[in-house]
């Protein structure tokens, strides 16, 4: 069988059993996280050295066993992702809407009914899937849009893709953002584009460095630029948990005059939230991700 062809079918397969998985009811999704927590703990212990160097950064007042606490919580809450992910596949819109909750939205219509275009900052944190249900508390007369990077499985990337853009949000692969900004900004259309923009950047595109959790860390800055290249308002997305399966998100403006910034302090803003939000419920981050790789000591 041709590798083309040999990869569509291992696709079609792997999303038939991702749509079985997600018409399981998530009281029992939840019951089989519990138990998929224990091995990828317990067992498995998935990136658990990452998980507990990174706390003892952002945490270096804490012993190892109030941090082992905050890492169990957290593997608990990552089960809990791959299995709450599943179910956007299945679930109507008045389903999510139900289970993922915006505050403030309004502010954002306001905006987008007066012709500006909206860049909304995120993290990794919480449950950053079900953000893409966002597009069903806006104004549909919108070109809304989320960036991604590209995923190394490309069976992953398409089902990524699939999942995100469920509820009418398009993917906007990382290396494309500009040209897509750009020709929306042409015509003249409104966007409203969410960025997770605590990715670490590659070692030689390292240029600008922050206080991130008491270490000098690699940030990205592109998403600053093009919101004051072209004058788009800047949001903050504040995610927490109000109990498990529910979320809810607050839009938070980070600045109402992004464009008078001196440069880099828009980023810097954003990550005075996103610490402010991983110190409330730190469990909530990915902590899986080594971001202190390219730190200045």
């Amino acid at each position: 069988m041709p590798v083309v062809m040999r990869k569509k079918v291992l696709y079609l397969l792997v999303k038939m059993l991702w749509k079985i998985l997600s018409a399981i009811p998530l009281w029992i999704l939840y019951r089989v996280s519990d138990f998929f927590y224990v091995i990828v703990y317990y067992l498995v212990g998935y990136r658990k050295a990452v998980v507990m160097k990174n706390l003892r950064f952002a945490y270096p007042e804490k012993t190892d066993r109030e941090l082992t606490k905050i890492s169990k919580r957290f593997y608990r809450f990552l089960c809990d992702l791959f299995f709450e992910t599943a179910k956007l596949n299945f679930w109507s819109e008045k389903k999510i809407m139900r289970h993922m909750t915006f505050v403030n939205f309004e502010e954002i219509n306001d905006l987008i009914r007066s012709k500006r275009s909206v860049s909304l900052f995120l993290g990794h944190y919480g449950n950053w899937e079900w953000i893409s249900s966002m597009s069903l508390w806006l104004d549909k007369n919108i070109a809304g849009g989320q960036i991604y990077k590209k995923l190394t499985s490309d069976i992953a990337d398409r089902l990524m893709i699939d999942n995100r853009s469920k509820f009418g949000v398009e993917c906007i692969e990382m290396s494309h953002t500009l040209r897509h900004i750009h020709q929306h900004k042409t015509v003249g259309d409104v966007s409203v584009t969410g960025y997770l923009y605590d990715q670490s950047p590659m070692k030689e595109e390292s240029k600008y460095f922050i206080d991130f959790m008491h270490k000098k860390t690699p940030v990205l800055t592109g998403t600053e630029r093009i919101t004051k290249r072209y004058g788009f308002e800047a949001y903050y997305v504040d995610v927490r948990r109000i109990k498990r399966g529910h979320w809810q998100a607050e839009f938070v403006q980070l600045h109402p005059d992004p464009s008078s910034l001196p440069d880099y302090r828009l980023t810097e803003i954003f990550y005075e939230h996103l610490t402010r939000t991983i110190y409330r419920q730190p469990e909530f981050y990915l902590w899986t991700h080594n971001r202190f790789k390219y730190t200045i000591d």
